[in-house]
């Protein structure tokens, strides 16, 4: 009878552990193409940030130079800000049913004796938008090199 039980209880982790696993596949996909977008000073200001809260565009609206420097840097800093913290508010709405399925796995350390916690093994997940939409990055100002001229040998 304990090896029956042994056996539903390894297959109900098995096939928890499957779905789990596919779950996560499936957050991993969908954050990794979340963004969330800000605007600041009546819409003058639009940045977007991808799932690590990382600032990948930034739109100023033509009436841009209404606005100082200073007032410009802080609208700036504070939509980046906002839009950051909603998409960790996203991610977590993402990740809650993954955190309830997982809480109602049996862990296999409770059917195994010594067995190693499973949850130490999960796939990495793919790296967030580093570009807004599909337009491609704007590569950095290249600076021109001026080459000093080489001496010549024997003048």
């Amino acid at each position: 009878m304990p090896n029956e039980r042994m056996q539903e209880d390894a297959a109900t982790l098995l096939d928890g552990l499957d779905q789990q696993l596919r779950g996560i596949a499936e957050f991993q996909r969908r954050r990794a193409q979340l963004t969330a977008s800000v605007t600041a000073c009546d819409k003058r200001i639009r940045v977007t940030v991808n799932a690590d809260g990382l600032l990948i565009h930034t739109e100023f609206a033509d009436d841009i130079a209404d606005l100082t420097h200073d007032e410009i840097a802080a609208a700036m800093t504070s939509a980046v800000q906002a839009a950051a913290a909603q998409v960790r508010q996203r991610c977590q709405e993402l990740m809650e049913p993954l955190r309830l399925r997982r809480a109602r796995l049996p862990k296999l350390s409770e059917i195994i004796e010594g067995a190693p916690d499973l949850g130490a093994v999960l796939p990495p997940a793919p790296p967030a938008r580093r570009r807004y939409r599909n337009r491609p990055a704007v590569p950095p100002p290249t600076r021109a090199r001026v080459r000093p001229p080489t001496a010549r040998a024997g003048r």
